[in-house]
């Protein structure tokens, strides 16, 4: 893939604003902080430049998977073990790759005085989401994936890959909603050109079977009528079953699970100030099930602004919010029977096909 650099040449400064002191390096070493603030930099040190062309190619170094040493060993004699660092070092290069350009962003939002290079950096924002894809497609299937890439991974070594792919999660909804709060995105759920959600990551758990990531910046309505009352989502999975070829040529199929929470506070009709605060939101996975309009029914899907849809609760989970990656750990869990009382959303989901790949 042809690529060119992402930060082209630098902007012009602000009145009053000091030039940048230099140039942006794929290989450049962010700020060793990662526990995020809202004002990672200061005004005198402001992101260098930003695209040009929001519709050009992505830099080389975010659409390259990386590819680390096998993270175990094939058949023959035994390689020597290296250490973990070792191991995780081109993924963790590529992840200061990714921070550095998230801290970019939001140094330029916060310190630029300019608002029209402001509105042109909003609009390169899906294609700076569109840069991190690939590295989470990686980190979660090297971790998630049945068979794993590489073989069977350890605890250790799994649990390492989702809290770097957690880490990017979050920093860059962290970056969405920065930039929403200028008014330069939105993030209705309703809206096709909003970007109320974004992709992080997939991962196969039968040879028919992917599940997709999808995590909501701000908490959006379960519909557009709020019908179940006063449930919100904050992460979507999508299960694609896609059929065996000896199944008679049946076409894939999508279903849809949600982590949501529950306003309790509303069902009681108290305000939040009199209620407590432990118990404000009660959360737990779920699955969509349609309501309609008619699948026969062209115009009443076109004047639907967003199809209703009932929840059909799997696991209650509780007052606290489980972490990115836990949330998919108990997805996992429920479409593998693993869960308890979850029950397969039809007789073609997970009680049909978790044999298969057992």
């Amino acid at each position: 893939m042809a690529t060119e650099q992402w930060f082209v040449e630098p902007l012009p400064p602000g009145p009053g604003e000091t030039p940048p002191p230099g140039d942006l390096e794929p290989g450049a070493q962010p700020c060793g902080d990662t526990s995020w603030s809202a004002s990672p930099g200061g005004p005198g040190n402001p992101p260098e430049a930003e695209p040009e062309d929001v519709q050009g190619q992505l830099p080389e170094a975010s659409t390259a998977t990386p590819s680390p040493e096998p993270l175990a060993p094939g058949p023959g004699p035994a390689p020597p073990r290296l250490p973990l660092d070792t191991m995780f070092s081109p993924i963790t290069e590529q992840l200061r790759y990714l921070l550095k350009k998230a801290d970019d962003f939001q140094s330029y939002l916060l310190y630029s005085r300019d608002r029209v290079q402001k509105e042109q950096l909003a609009k390169a924002m899906p294609t700076f989401l569109q840069m991190c894809e690939p590295y989470f497609l990686y980190l979660e299937a090297a971790a998630r994936s049945v068979p794993p890439i590489y073989g069977a991974l350890q605890e250790l070594v799994r649990k390492g890959l989702l809290e770097i792919s957690q880490q990017l999660t979050l920093r860059l909804e962290q970056l969405v909603l920065m930039y929403a709060s200028f008014g330069f995105v939105d993030l209705e759920d309703t809206d096709p050109l909003s970007i109320s959600c974004f992709f992080c990551g997939r991962f196969s758990i039968s040879p028919s079977h992917e599940v997709s990531i999808f995590r909501y910046c701000a908490p959006a309505a379960y519909t557009a009528s709020r019908f179940p009352r006063y449930l919100y989502k904050k992460m979507r999975w999508n299960l694609e079953a896609t059929p065996e070829p000896s199944s008679g040529g049946q076409d894939s199929h999508v279903d849809y699970y949600f982590l949501c929470y529950r306003d309790t506070w509303e069902d009681t009709g108290k305000s939040p100030a009199n209620s407590c605060p432990q118990i404000q939101k009660l959360w737990s996975i779920g699955r969509w099930v349609p309501l309609g309009p008619p699948d026969d029914d062209l115009y009443s899907w076109i004047l639907c602004p967003q199809p209703p849809g009932d929840y059909q609760q799997l696991l209650t989970i509780g007052f606290e919010e489980p972490s990115h990656m836990l949330a998919t750990d108990l997805l996992v869990q429920i479409l593998t029977g693993q869960a308890g009382p979850a029950r397969p959303p039809s007789a073609t989901g997970p009680a049909a096909w978790a044999a298969q790949g057992s």
